[in-house]
């Protein structure tokens, strides 16, 4: 990932969840970590597959192993105070019971899966990015920058 890829992904990712204080931080080969202030949300990963350049941001989130666990107001709790958004809302998937959906609004965000592994029970959320998501980005900042002129 190169200087303005970083810059593309901080802007999209600050206006999506409407949080100034995420930051992207680049590691060896295509890979970066997501921060909020010292907090590591987690790992964003470039996928270059068919000649298409996309994103995939990975969060683990770990859970109680209580068979009353309640995980759409858990988990819609715990999204909110992450990311300071109190528009992000969990839901059931209408045919999948392994995986439930994150949404701000009425904006898709991505898929949290369930994963139980020795005995741990966690959600993994994932958040799809597309490089055009970025385009109308670019041009908002390169507009907020010319203004400021």
């Amino acid at each position: 990932m190169d200087v303005a890829e970083v810059k593309k992904l901080d802007a999209y990712l600050r206006k999506l969840f409407g949080n100034p204080n995420i930051r992207v931080v680049p590691k060896k080969g295509d890979t970066a970590e997501i921060f909020i202030g010292e907090d590591d949300l987690g790992v964003l990963t470039v996928d270059d597959e068919d000649g298409d350049r996309s994103y995939n941001f990975r969060m683990v989130i770990q859970v109680s192993n209580d068979p009353s666990f309640a995980p759409v107001p858990t988990l819609t709790t715990y999204l909110r105070a992450k990311f300071d958004n109190e528009n992000i809302r969990v839901v059931t998937r209408p045919k999948k019971t392994d995986s439930l959906e994150a949404y701000i609004g009425e904006e898709f965000l991505g898929v949290l899966f369930v994963e139980n592994e020795k005995g741990r029970r966690s959600y993994i959320f994932e958040l799809p990015i597309l490089d055009v998501d970025l385009d109308p980005v670019a041009v908002a900042d390169k507009a907020d920058g010319a203004a400021l002129r």
